[in-house]
């Protein structure tokens, strides 16, 4: 049996840099996996059958059929398969579990079948299925453009803890369409952000000198947990402000994330997760104690490479 993780991602930076005449639009965005995973199973097998942990999972409304549908009609491949997930990524969150569930459908039955597709072939393949499924194909940080098929690896972003929460508020079902909607024209960017993002994770400024350059130059250590902070500090999402005019409640959450000890909140995608990203441990744990005695559903994990 082929085994396949399929992690979660969070949106570090998200612009909206206009409307695109084929009704998408066009982002600048860097995006990150982290460390709560789905994991995917694949068995030989006459026909495709599916068998999810969650029983509100259903298969025709997922990704995940539609990309091995796709894979199959796309190269003539005749075989079936068994397909498990464990799923651990809330659903309908933000957190991208179905783009990365769909992913981890083409990678585990691309190798399954010994299809043989290159990543790129992959890539292509999963454009008509998903914006995010792209990244999820790559996984780790990486720069994402258009309307999130071109994607550019980036290096590893330095270790970080991210408490997530996730948030009950009415009217999230067709949430991205609604949150998409609401932009007006002074919500729009023109990448300056993401770009300062990248110019920071590279070390490099936009003028191309190093940003980290002083007079003594500090330790490897250091240097990267100033590069760890000044990059949580320009973290960036359009739909933040826009979420929270748009569902009746989710400020509450926020206001209780901050209280728990929370500096920055932000919306993980279009939500409703919100996250936090903490340098130290033992601050992230304090903050994920308290929101689990709050009775609020909650997680603790870190970034993936």
């Amino acid at each position: 049996m082929l085994t396949i993780l399929a992690p979660a991602k969070l949106n570090l930076t998200l612009e909206v840099l206009a409307k695109r005449p084929d009704g998408f639009h066009e982002i600048r965005s860097v995006i990150q996996t982290i460390n709560l995973c789905d994991r995917l199973r694949f068995q030989l097998n006459h026909n495709i059958e599916f068998r999810c942990s969650k029983p509100d999972w259903i298969a025709a409304d997922s990704l995940v059929s539609r990309a091995a549908s796709l894979l199959r009609q796309a190269t003539g491949c005749g075989n079936g398969a068994i397909i498990e997930i464990d799923k651990h990524i809330p659903l309908v969150s933000g957190l991208g579990g179905d783009s990365s569930d769909a992913a981890a459908t083409l990678r585990g039955l691309n190798q399954l079948w010994g299809l043989g597709l290159s990543l790129p072939e992959l890539v292509k393949l999963a454009s008509p299925l998903g914006s995010d499924i792209a990244f999820s194909l790559y996984g780790g940080t990486a720069l994402v453009k258009g309307r999130g098929e071109m994607v550019t690896p980036l290096p590893s972003l330095p270790h970080t803890w991210v408490v997530l929460m996730l948030p009950t508020v009415p009217g999230m079902p067709g949430k991205t369409k609604q949150l998409y909607a609401s932009l007006k024209a002074s919500h729009y960017t023109e990448g300056q952000i993401t770009d300062r993002f990248v110019a920071l994770l590279t070390g490099r400024s936009l003028k191309g000198r190093s940003p980290f350059k002083t007079n003594t130059s500090p330790s490897p250590s250091k240097e990267r947990g100033i590069k760890g902070e000044r990059l949580i500090s320009n973290i960036f999402n359009v739909f933040d402000t826009v979420a929270l005019d748009n569902f009746v409640g989710l400020g509450e959450y926020w206001q209780q994330f901050l209280e728990a000890g929370a500096t920055d909140v932000h919306l993980a995608g279009s939500g409703p997760a919100l996250f936090t990203l903490v340098k130290a441990q033992a601050q992230a744990e304090r903050i994920y104690r308290h929101l689990q005695q709050q009775e609020l559903e909650s997680y603790l994990t870190d970034t993936l490479e």
